[in-house]
Formats: C-alpha cells, sequence, structure tokens
C-alpha cells in the first residue's frame, strides 16, 4: 500500500508522523470545503508591503484572480495544514521570526517533495511568496519550475487565522511565540 493511503482515503496518521518527522510543530487535517477566498485579503496583496505583488509569478496579479484560484482549489475535499512554531525573545525579536519563517519554508519544501509523489495532482499553498529561485522569472520570462511553485495562502485570497479556526487549528500559541502556517490540498 503506497504512503499516505488507506483504502483509496488520506491517511493523515501517516502524513503527519512524515511532517512531524520533517519538523513541523502540527499537522492537521483540513476541509477544503471551508476555505473562503476573501477580496478583502487579496487586497492586502495589493498593498505590496512585502514587495512581492507584480514581482513573482506566485503572487498577484500573476498568480491569477480569486475566481482562477476558487477554479484551481474546486477539485479538492480534503487536505492537510502545516505549523512551524517558534520561541520569540520578545515581541521585537525581528531575528527570531526570520528564523522560524525560513526554517518552515525548508520544512514546507521538503514536505511538498514528498508528497507529491503519492499526490501527484496536489496544489501546496505556502506562507510568503514562492523561493524556490533566488530572483524570480517574473515578468521577463516564464516560470522556471512551473511544476513546484507554489502561492502563498493570502495571495489566494484565504486569510489564515480564519482558516484555522475553521479546521480546529490553533493559530495563536501565546506570547513570545510565532507561528507559520501553509497547507497542502490533497484530494
Amino acid at each position: 500500500m503506497p504512503f499516505g493511503r488507506k483504502r483509496g482515503k488520506m491517511d493523515i496518521d501517516k502524513i503527519r508522523e512524515l511532517g512531524i518527522g520533517i519538523g513541523f510543530y502540527r499537522v492537521e487535517p483540513m476541509d477544503v470545503k471551508r476555505i473562503q477566498l476573501l477580496p478583502e485579503v487579496r487586497e492586502m496583496c495589493r498593498k505590496n508591503k512585502c514587495h512581492m505583488y507584480g514581482n513573482n509569478w506566485s503572487c498577484p496579479p500573476a498568480c491569477g484572480t480569486l475566481e482562477e484560484c476558487r477554479e484551481k482549489i474546486s477539485g479538492y475535499t480534503k487536505g492537510i495544514l502545516v505549523q512551524t512554531r517558534g520561541d520569540l525573545e520578545d515581541e521585537f525579536d525581528g531575528e527570531g521570526m526570520m528564523e522560524t519563517e525560513a526554517l518552515h519554508k525548508e520544512h514546507f519544501l521538503e514536505m511538498h517533495d514528498r508528497l507529491v509523489k503519492e499526490f501527484p495532482g496536489m496544489l501546496s499553498v505556502g506562507s510568503g511568496t514562492c523561493t524556490r529561485c533566488k530572483k524570480c522569472s517574473y515578468p521577463d520570462a516564464p516560470c522556471r519550475f512551473p511544476e513546484k511553485k507554489f502561492s502563498s495562502m493570502e495571495a489566494y485570497g484565504m486569510l489564515v487565522t480564519q482558516v484555522c479556526q475553521d479546521n480546529g487549528v490553533e493559530y495563536y500559541y501565546g506570547p513570545g511565540t510565532i507561528t507559520y502556517t501553509s497547507c497542502f490540498l490533497l484530494e
């Protein structure tokens, strides 16, 4: 029996074991039907605080309209949420935040590369912009690795706190912590 499947269904226990082994803090099932794609979240992207809007194939507007994103996720019914949690020295610990973010992206890429072998049609939706390449080819040339690129949950219009809440997953673990959340849509 292939990894991650049990009688044609997603085996969350094996997927959780894989994710925890990779280093995620939490790996939880996700009901994809509960995802809401919100224009106000996409509008936050347009404000370009991260400087990626219009500069990356995985960010708006290149990742598609909300309607196109909705169409991409419409064929999925199950997925998983993954989280990396970090401890901070204080609320201004930018270095700790960046270290946790880098660790989350490392875990995310490894999880993607492992899961795609069993779920070749999966959709990986990360935290922050795609970082497969040091410099994105957008808009001058096509994406170098279209099968490996990923958009962020926010680029898709997902309010991460709401997605977590709708799936019974904590988002905030208290003072002195930071959490990064991503998801994989599998079936």
